[in-house]
């Protein structure tokens, strides 16, 4: 194993057919415990359903432990290849122009080969002062499911002070990102023939007027420096079944994404606050924001390691997207937490997926790096 490089891993990775729904992360998940478990990990399995595990692989310390673990996470399961077709075979990973192609190239296989690799590269240290624990989990492009699973088994998660989620920022040390609250609006009418609509109570008028609020909403926080202001988008509605009828049921889907300052919790207060007891707020996605303090002492150390590798003093940043660390943060004890990948941000979901195989080597040393840091 002394001679796979992260290139060669991620083409490995992408190689499985992960595309969620179904999933299908097990076979995946095998291989990466067959190359942890030959370096010395102890490898613990949590089924979340048939075929769709998490996978846990802890190197422990080899002396007492002077501090908690220092954790890497990514997920294996894929989004699907869309419909249009790829000019690229999307379980390949070829390299064209310095660009490998792929389902999941940039979310997250690239990232999950970086922390594999930094595992692997850890595992030699003859001294090792406290644990590294590698979790791969299935089931986050649908919800972050598998680990919303795994969190109901705090025995097996532990905790840890430090967290590295390498989801794609094209290398840049993300402090945190976005909270995502999705939520179905549900308003309920009485329905009558389509000639007498005196007679019933018509669901679309209230889901108008429920829009109307909501176009005007104030979240009373004021923008984040770093992660900006939070945000709400009316994304669908459906209502109705035929023209001639008054409808008795309309449905609103609602996108808020939360910043610093708020909770997902009190949003929907506020919500349920602003449009009455006549309107049931279904949530359908419910994951708080993530931040670390830009000054926390553990953020200046990766900044400095990111400034030492690639010879640029980052800007402080954070994704728009949502992570596991959504789940594993608050599970783990509130670790400081680093979102950074070699993915690329744009490219993610996208047709003819790929990473600059370029980012590759500087993210695998800034997370080796980091890691030695922490436990000699």
């Amino acid at each position: 194993m002394t001679d796979l490089t992260g290139l060669d891993l991620t083409r490995k990775l992408i190689e499985f057919n992960t595309i969620s729904p179904p999933g299908n992360e097990a076979e995946c998940a095998r291989y990466i415990a067959g190359l942890l478990e030959n370096a010395g990990f102890q490898i613990t399995w949590h089924d979340w359903q048939p075929q769709r595990p998490n996978l846990i692989a802890t190197l422990p310390a080899t002396e007492e432990a002077t501090r908690g673990a220092i954790v890497y996470s990514g997920h294996l399961d894929t989004v699907p290849l869309g419909q249009v077709d790829w000019s690229e075979d999307p379980f390949a990973g070829e390299i064209k122009d310095g660009r490998m192609y792929g389902r999941g190239t940039s979310d997250m296989k690239s990232g999950v080969a970086a922390c594999i690799m930094a595992g692997l590269a850890l595992a030699q240290e003859p001294v090792r002062r406290a644990e590294v624990k590698l979790i791969f989990s299935a089931g986050e492009e649908t919800g972050c499911e598998g680990v919303l699973a795994l969190a109901e088994c705090p025995d097996l998660l532990g905790t840890c002070d430090a967290l590295v989620v390498a989801e794609p920022t094209d290398n840049r040390p993300f402090i945190g990102h976005k909270g995502a609250l999705w939520l179905t609006l549900v308003h309920k009418g009485v329905t009558a023939h389509g000639s007498m609509p005196e007679k019933g109570k018509n669901a679309i008028f209230a889901a108008c007027e429920s829009i109307s609020a909501l176009r005007g909403f104030d979240f009373g926080v004021e923008p984040h420096p770093v992660m900006g202001g939070a945000s709400l988008n009316v994304g669908n509605m459906s209502a109705g079944l035929n023209v001639n009828s008054v409808p008795d049921l309309a449905r609103v889907g609602v996108d808020i994404r939360s910043t610093v300052g708020q909770s997902n919790a009190g949003i929907k207060e506020q919500l349920a606050a602003l449009l009455g007891d006549d309107v049931d707020i279904e949530p359908m996605t419910d994951m708080d924001h993530v931040f670390t303090a830009p000054d926390h002492p553990w953020m200046q150390q990766v900044f400095a390691v990111v400034e030492e590798v690639t010879g640029q003093r980052p800007e402080v940043g954070a994704a728009t997207y949502f992570t596991d660390a959504s789940v594993l943060k608050p599970a783990m004890g509130d670790p400081a937490t680093l979102i950074m990948g070699p993915g690329a941000m744009a490219m993610a979901h996208q047709t003819d997926e790929y990473f600059e195989t370029a980012l590759m080597a500087p993210c695998v040393e800034v997370f080796t790096r980091l890691g030695r840091q922490h436990i000699i």
